[in-house]
Parts: structure tokens; C-alpha cells; sequence
């Protein structure tokens, strides 16, 4: 065994080079030990994880390596007809709140297509619009519901 030094079995690396005899990967007891027994220079190498590979909670590569993976189309959220109605019931109705689609706009700081869209439930749910527009004219962003009862 100690005049064999030119065959060499490493456990856990690969092989480089391509002038020297090639080293054997050996994996598993079995292999190990069969080694062993026939007399070749056997040599162990630990792994130790580095600094960028340590499993780090809350990593965004994992979280995108698993969106990547889903399969899943998750559908756009849209702000919903109830809401839009009781914008567009509140608008309308004669008081202090009675406006048009493009003075709500101008208001809220909206272009009149969003305040159109908001109002057919149609539109991508944009909630800090939805709370400007709740805001002026004072109902529940939530609900629609009127804050302020007045009869």
C-alpha cells in the first residue's frame, strides 16, 4: 500500500487534468471499503459550505426559482363592480358630492380614463387610487358604504 502511489481514490472531488492517472470518485461504505481492502491510497475531503451558499431565510432566488416553477396563472386583481357602483351612485347623486367622471379626476389627480375604469369594476385594482377616490368623497374604500350619513 505504501509503495502505490500512483493510484489514487478521493471521496468527494472531481477529477482535472488530463496527464495524470484519472482519480476515482468513490461514494457510499461499500465503495470505501472495497478500496480499502484492495490496497489503494484512499483520501477524505470534507465539504464546508461558503459564505454565498449558506441557506439564508428569506433568500429572493428562492423565491423566484419557485414563481419560475409554478404553473399557475394568477389572474390580475380588478377592483369589482360593488365598488364601482357606489362610486358612480355617490357621484351622481345630487349634494355636495354631485360631479363628473373628469372633475373627480381633476381632484383626485387621475386621468378620466382610471376614474371610468375604476367605475366599471373593469379597471386593475389600484388601491391607492381607490383611497384617493374614497377620500373626496368620503365612502368606505372597502364597501363603498357612505361614511358620512346624510339624509
Amino acid at each position: 500500500m505504501a509503495d502505490d502511489w500512483d493510484t489514487v481514490t478521493k471521496i468527494g472531488s472531481k477529477t482535472r487534468g488530463g496527464a495524470s492517472q484519472r482519480e476515482t470518485v468513490v461514494r457510499g461504505n461499500a465503495a470505501l471499503n472495497q478500496a480499502q481492502r484492495s490496497g489503494a491510497v484512499v483520501g477524505t475531503e470534507k465539504k464546508f459550505a461558503t459564505g454565498n451558499t449558506v441557506n439564508k431565510s428569506g433568500s429572493e432566488g428562492a423565491r423566484l426559482t419557485k414563481v419560475d416553477r409554478s404553473d399557475d396563472i394568477v389572474p390580475v386583481q380588478k377592483t369589482g363592480p360593488e365598488i364601482g357602483a357606489a362610486i358612480r351612485a355617490r357621484r351622481s347623486k345630487e349634494g355636495p358630492y354631485k360631479m363628473t367622471q373628469a372633475e373627480l379626476a381633476k381632484k383626485v389627480n387621475a386621468p378620466a380614463n382610471d376614474i371610468k375604469m375604476l367605475e366599471s369594476g373593469e379597471g386593475v385594482k389600484n388601491q391607492g387610487l381607490l383611497n384617493r377616490v374614497a377620500r373626496t368623497l368620503k365612502i368606505s374604500p372597502k364597501t363603498g358604504k357612505p361614511l358620512d350619513e346624510d339624509k
